[in-house]
């Protein structure tokens, strides 16, 4: 069985950092602009069948970028990625959310706040997670430099696609 899984989420808050960990174990402290998208997959093991899943890792949103609609189609589920650094990616996250909502309609998704990593430089505040996590959301905190919560965040959201 395959699904497919985007990454959303505005510029350079770690998503293809999130894949490359996730699918290679690697991480590098290079920056590397995503164009349009890159496609990473990997199998993994969901009770007692595999899930190969398909990663979408989309051009980060900015001013100057906008989401493709077109390359959500056919998701089955998301993460949704903040940078932990950067309040501003949060509005964007949730500004995205709701697009993707549109256009995909009620289908799985993970909020992934990365790069705990860096906490002494951590900016969103925690009683903002509480809320969203009161709300339902499923929230996991990262860090791809070190791997923390990456493994987590990927198979939850296969886990959530893979019953549906």
């Amino acid at each position: 069985m395959q699904k497919k899984i985007c990454l959303l989420g505005s510029f350079a808050v770690g998503k293809t950092s999130l894949a490359e960990r996730f699918v290679q174990s690697i991480f590098s402290d290079r920056y590397r602009t995503t164009v349009g998208v890159r496609i990473h997959k990997k199998a993994i093991q969901i009770g007692d069948h595999v899930l190969s899943l398909i990663i979408w890792d989309l051009a980060g949103e900015d001013e100057f970028v906008r989401l493709r609609t077109a390359y959500l189609r056919g998701a089955s589920g998301y993460l949704l990625v903040a940078d932990g650094t950067r309040p501003d990616t949060l509005d964007k996250a949730f500004d995205l959310h709701d697009r993707a909502r549109t256009i995909l309609g009620e289908v799985p998704f993970v909020f992934v706040v990365n790069k705990m990593d860096r906490s002494d430089e951590w900016s969103i505040n925690d009683e903002v997670l509480k809320d969203l996590g009161r709300k339902g959301w499923p929230i996991i905190r990262t860090s791809a430099k070190f791997g923390h919560g990456v493994e987590e965040a990927f198979t939850a959201v296969a886990q959530k696609v893979s019953c549906g």
